[in-house]
């Protein structure tokens, strides 16, 4: 059973471009990484989904039901995490807690208990005196307190330190254990390599792909660069799996994706002043996806 549907999903403001053409099915129990960089849609994508704004064009269905004309219906199952955390800054935090608790018409108490003391939160803080990292703790408490059969997270990890980062991780596990579906947004590829099953790749406002999280895993490209000592250039360098590949001066630079031993080498056969291997930054591997491949 798919909990998200979305067909065709467009948003414009104006003449300018939220996301277009988005299609994505999220099946029950799963955890969807949806991974992009920042200003590539993955907030307008959501927003949209929980009726914040409304598309331009297309469709998206929650549990099966209308996000737009259902939405008070299905945010009773949904737990959401925004990427900018923002409250009343005169309220405590278990005012604030207990009366987000009220619009689910169940005692939440015991769990409020539990995952404060699991965040290392103290209740009886006011909001404005609370960091960052402490204010995102309120808003994960806040998604997790009347156990939803949807969590949907957007860049939910800001502001956490890695202790923190850690515990949320494990508990979105065990709610996943529990049957919970998770949507996670995130730009940080790291993230979703260790907690989903399937990442969607949105990049200007369209998907790029869709893939098992195994799958990317075993794509994995290093980074290289290399400073050749002579006039040598990389369109001489003939070798499958390269991609992206530069070349000012002496110096070449390309994502690759196969064994590095035969690129070594390769390598071997040039007269080399310098090299480099390194793991790629996120943008570098979008790039794998949407550009053309030179070898």
């Amino acid at each position: 059973m798919s909990v998200i549907e979305i067909s065709n999903l467009t948003k414009y403001y104006g003449k300018s471009r939220g996301i277009e053409g988005v299609n994505l099915q999220v099946e029950e129990g799963e955890i969807f990484g949806f991974i992009g960089p920042n200003g590539a849609g993955k907030s307008t994508t959501i927003r949209t989904l929980l009726a914040f704004i409304y598309p331009t064009s297309g469709n998206a269905k929650i549990f099966g039901m209308d996000c737009f004309r259902d939405s008070a219906r299905i945010k009773k199952n949904i737990g959401y995490i925004p990427s900018e955390v923002n409250y009343y800054e005169d309220m405590k935090v278990k005012d604030l807690l207990n009366y987000s608790a009220k619009f689910y018409k169940k005692d939440c108490s015991g769990r409020i208990a539990e995952l404060s003391e699991v965040f290392e939160l103290d209740m009886n803080k006011r909001i404005d005196a609370l960091s960052y990292g402490n204010k995102k703790k309120v808003a994960i408490i806040q998604a997790l307190l009347h156990e939803p059969k949807l969590l949907i997270l957007d860049e939910p990890t800001g502001g956490l330190d890695p202790l923190m980062q850690n515990k949320f991780f494990d508990i979105l596990r065990e709610e996943n254990r529990k049957g919970v579906t998770i949507f996670f947004s995130s730009h940080i590829l790291s993230e979703v390599q260790k907690l989903c099953d399937r990442v969607a790749i949105i990049k200007d406002g369209r998907i790029l792909k869709v893939e098992e999280i195994e799958k990317l895993r075993s794509n994995k490209y290093k980074k290289i660069k290399v400073e050749f000592r002579n006039g040598d250039s990389i369109e001489d360098f003939n070798l499958p799996n390269i991609v992206n590949a530069s070349m000012k001066n002496r110096v070449a630079e390309f994502l690759y994706g196969g064994q590095i031993n035969e690129m070594i080498r390769k390598l071997s056969q040039y007269e080399i002043e310098n090299l480099w291997i390194e793991e790629p930054s996120l943008e570098e591997i979008f790039m794998h996806y949407y550009e053309k491949e030179v070898r």
